[in-house]
């Protein structure tokens, strides 16, 4: 008796993404390379053979074929009363041709190697997406040490409560995401309050270059001081953004010479630093 052959392996996505939309809701997307098309006749684009499988957080799941487009890639089912378009770090949704129910979708980074952040911030009025530990907190906020009407808008996530506890640091250190519009270039000094002069002459806060992880960072420090307490500022800014983008490390902590012995530990700075720098590592902006 002949034996069937053996059943053909299916095909292995290409790409995959996890987009998070307005609302809370979200998309998983398994991008599908397809056979290889024949050559196109003389002055017709190339036929587009991908597909793409979706699950939605409402419960729908749907598979759609690429179909032809000139900016982004578009997918749709058959009546194409169904469409993903997919645009750089976003994608648009449309169902029987208007805006559906999945608006201001933004790519969602995974996260770092050996780094667990399951909580995801994603806002497409704010125009960026990023993931976070549990606990941490979101809120906008105006970071102010600039003086009167000269405030910095931004999303800050204070640390979780369980971090501070026990130790000398402070629990309103956090990450932000801040934006300045209109600058002319997108540089970490921007974000923080220049050191002022010395000698009469004009002392610019040094920046330096730095590329983690793929990605181009403008770096500026600063450090203060006042009642026992320490704070420590560092910006990562992206040049070339528009609004100019940057992601602030605030930590504040108490001397901790000043406590009673035993009172608290000493804060696991290195620890909260790799945290801080694996949250800023999937900062995802909208196209």
């Amino acid at each position: 008796m002949r034996k069937a052959p053996p059943a053909a392996e299916p095909p292995a996505a290409i790409a995959t993404a996890t987009y998070a939309c307005d609302g809370g809701k979200t998309i998983t997307a398994a991008y599908y390379a397809g056979a290889p098309a024949p050559a196109p006749k003389p002055g017709e684009p190339p036929t587009p053979t991908g597909s793409v499988a979706l699950a939605l957080s409402d419960g729908r799941g749907l598979t759609l074929a690429q179909t032809i487009s000139a900016d982004g890639t578009r997918y749709a089912n058959r009546d194409e009363s169904f469409i993903f378009w997919s645009k750089g770090n976003g994608a648009i949704v449309l169902e029987d041709g208007h805006p559906g129910s999945y608006t201001g979708c933004i790519v969602v980074a995974p996260p770092p190697t050996g780094e667990r952040l399951p909580q995801i911030f994603a806002s497409s009025t704010a125009g960026f997406s990023i993931r976070l530990p549990d606990g941490y907190v979101p809120k906008p906020y105006l970071y102010q040490e600039f003086g009167p009407g000269k405030d910095i808008s931004g999303i800050k996530f204070t640390i979780a409560p369980s971090v501070a506890t026990g130790t000398n640091l402070a629990a309103d250190s956090y990450v932000s995401v801040e934006q300045i519009p209109q600058v002319q270039e997108c540089s970490a000094n921007l974000f923080l309050d220049q050191p002022g002069t010395f000698l009469g002459q004009s002392r610019a806060l040094a920046t330096q270059m730095l590329t983690d992880d793929g990605t181009t960072y403008s770096v500026a420090s600063s450090t203060g001081a006042g009642a026992g307490n320490r704070y420590f500022e560092t910006v990562y800014a992206l040049p070339g953004t528009n609004p100019c983008t940057a992601v602030r490390y605030f930590i504040h902590y108490g001397v901790f010479e000043n406590y009673p012995p035993g009172a608290v530990q000493a804060f696991n700075e290195p620890a909260l630093l790799a945290t801080f720098d694996a949250i800023r590592r999937t900062l995802t902006l909208a196209p």
